[in-house]
């Protein structure tokens, strides 16, 4: 997973969006905590499941985050995962897994984005 330097601005976490989506920040803090055990799951998870050719079960997996980041994160990532997502439910394993190799850094950094304001912000 990338790490970030301390004070590093975000680049894909949208928290004023987030907030105007949800309403307010304590709601934003818990699906942070929810958006944060998701990926640190899935985003392995992904890879592992194209690297065995499995794409449908590769897009089982995008298919929810595709739903759920769009409150949180910025319109090029949801753009890109949107286009990892909709190829994964008619290209190749190899087609799927070169673009996903190319979405999983910007997932990765998204993820440390959100560890490190729930490092910082509490949930009140």
């Amino acid at each position: 997973m990338t790490s970030l330097l301390k004070g590093s601005p975000p680049i894909y976490l949208d928290t004023q969006h987030a907030i105007s989506q949800i309403g307010d920040a304590s709601t934003m803090h818990e699906m942070l905590v929810m958006l944060e055990e998701t990926l640190s799951k899935d985003i392995s998870l992904i890879a592992n499941t194209l690297a065995e050719g499995n794409v449908a079960n590769a897009n089982s997996l995008l298919h929810p985050l595709k739903g759920f980041l769009p409150i949180f994160c910025t319109a090029q990532l949801c753009d890109n995962l949107t286009k990892v997502e909709s190829m994964s439910k008619t290209g190749s394993a190899s087609e799927v897994r070169e673009a996903y190799a190319e979405l999983r850094p910007k997932l990765d950094r998204f993820l440390a984005e959100v560890i490190d304001y729930l490092g910082t912000h509490d949930g009140a």
